[in-house]
């Protein structure tokens, strides 16, 4: 799998997504569950089918674009919203940086370990090691990139985590993804009771850090990535469920700018799983 990647980072990245976009087409064609999923998904969020069907191909790009995302040279990226994050990590509270699963989510933490962590340090991200050994070993040259910090889905990763926001640094996590059992609340997505992590919230209340939302756009014919920044719209809440709920509306404000490049195929009302 290694030599597989390493080949494919060196394609133009409008390649890797020209071919992913074929891909993604056909996983919809040919599996209908993941079909039913994302139609109920779209119908929950009260969008229409012109608003999501782009999601389709974009799903694709996903997958295909991680060779030159891991291992590949960086593509050109644009910012729009970077002065709230120059202004979040020069207060030096720490800085939660919550992404959804909207766009490319690999970008945010690559393009913000680059241009920050020279001067506020490394940037911990949370993530779940993979299982295959090829693709663990790709995972963690890719992981091991200057100024990122990687931090299991473990009590000691987030341990690690707020050690980092204490000490004025950054960690970033997709906080509508589904938690373990006993690591989240239910709570409203969309109008529908969805298993939500309480991780961001408790850090934020915790240590004082700023929440700054952030996801990277997918720009056509391959022209790189445009990051987008911006922030709660009323201060976060004391009280935990509350604040939940908060983050929750703030990933749906983020969806509805781009419901093109959202995954509506991830099974976000799913029961969370139980960690042995």
């Amino acid at each position: 799998m290694y030599f597989w990647f390493r080949l494919l980072s060196r394609w133009p990245l409008g390649a890797l997504h020209g071919v992913g976009h074929v891909l993604g087409w056909l996983a919809w064609l040919l599996s209908p569950t993941y079909r039913r999923r994302f139609l109920d998904n779209v119908a929950q969020a009260q969008m229409s089918w012109q608003q999501a069907m782009g999601a389709i191909g974009q799903a694709g790009c996903m997958s295909t674009e991680l060779p030159r995302l891991w291992l590949g040279r960086m593509p050109a990226v644009q910012w729009q919203g970077d002065a709230l994050v120059d202004s979040a990590y020069a207060a030096g509270r720490g800085v939660i940086f919550l992404t959804p699963h909207l766009g490319c989510f690999e970008i945010t933490a690559q393009a913000l370990a680059q241009r920050y962590s020279p001067q506020f340090g490394d940037l911990t991200v949370l993530f779940r090691p993979a299982r295959q050994a090829g693709l663990a070993q790709v995972m963690n040259e890719a992981r091991a990139r200057e100024g990122l910090a990687t931090a299991p889905t473990t009590l000691a990763g987030v341990r690690q985590m707020i050690k980092s926001l204490r000490a004025g640094r950054a960690v970033g996590l997709l906080p509508d993804q589904v938690p373990p059992e006993g690591m989240g609340l239910w709570t409203s997505f969309f109008g529908k009771p969805a298993y939500t992590m309480t991780l961001a919230a408790r850090m934020a209340q915790q240590t004082g850090a700023q929440l700054v939302l952030i996801w990277g756009e997918r720009l056509p014919w391959g022209r790189g990535f445009r990051l987008h920044a911006s922030g709660l719209e009323q201060s976060l809440s004391d009280d935990l469920e509350a604040a939940v709920l908060q983050i929750n509306q703030a990933m749906e404000v983020l969806v509805r700018q781009c419901p093109s490049q959202y995954l509506w195929g991830y099974a976000r009302y799913k029961s969370p799983r139980k960690e042995l």
